[in-house]
C-alpha cells in the first residue's frame, strides 16, 4: 500500500471510505496528482516515485489552520 496527501480546499467534496480516481501532470521536471473532479492536489514528485494505480480509497481528512488535507491509499 501507498499513501498520498492532497490538499483540499473546501470540507465535504470526498468522504473517508470513497473510492477516487487521480490524473496525473507531467511537468520537464517532476509529476503531481489530482483527485478528479480537479477537487485536491499532490505534492511534486520524481519520475520514479510515480504513481503505477489511478484508483484509490480515501484513508482520513484532516482539517488544521491550513486547510484540508486528504490522505489517499493505493494498492501498489
Amino acid at each position: 500500500m501507498r499513501e498520498i496527501v492532497f490538499k483540499m480546499e473546501r470540507p465535504g467534496l470526498v468522504e473517508e471510505g470513497q473510492t477516487v480516481e487521480v490524473s496525473e501532470s507531467v511537468t520537464p521536471v517532476n509529476v503531481n496528482y489530482m483527485i478528479e473532479p480537479a477537487v485536491a492536489m499532490s505534492g511534486l514528485f520524481k519520475f520514479n516515485e510515480r504513481l503505477k494505480s489511478r484508483q484509490g480509497v480515501v484513508k482520513s481528512i484532516i482539517q488544521n489552520e491550513r486547510g484540508y488535507y486528504v490522505t489517499v491509499e493505493f494498492d501498489e
